[in-house]
């Protein structure tokens, strides 16, 4: 089963515009609560699988998305971490 990622935002209207951005670059995603772990302004995360990553990273730059991260499962299960930090986006 391959590895699930979400992405994290600061505000609903930047989730908004990214979910619009990926389903239009027809990226499977799902939207999904953002979980208590992760410390983010928006209630609503985006789900998408790695194989994406590289897609979803393009997509995130070029349109200028602010994003608080881009987050996977732990490895013990519990909790998350950040796989791509906003500032990497920001270069």
């Amino acid at each position: 089963m391959e590895e699930e990622l979400l992405i994290a935002f600061d505000s609903t209207q930047q989730a908004l515009r990214a979910e619009m951005l990926l389903e239009y670059a027809e990226i499977e995603i799902d939207i999904f609560p953002t979980p208590k772990e992760i410390t983010a302004g928006c209630a609503m995360s985006i789900q998408f699988y790695r194989n994406a990553l590289e897609e979803v990273r393009v997509i995130v730059a070029e349109q200028n998305v602010e994003i608080r991260g881009i987050f996977a499962k732990s490895s013990d299960g519990i909790g998350y971490v950040e796989v791509v930090e906003r500032e990497e986006f920001d270069e």
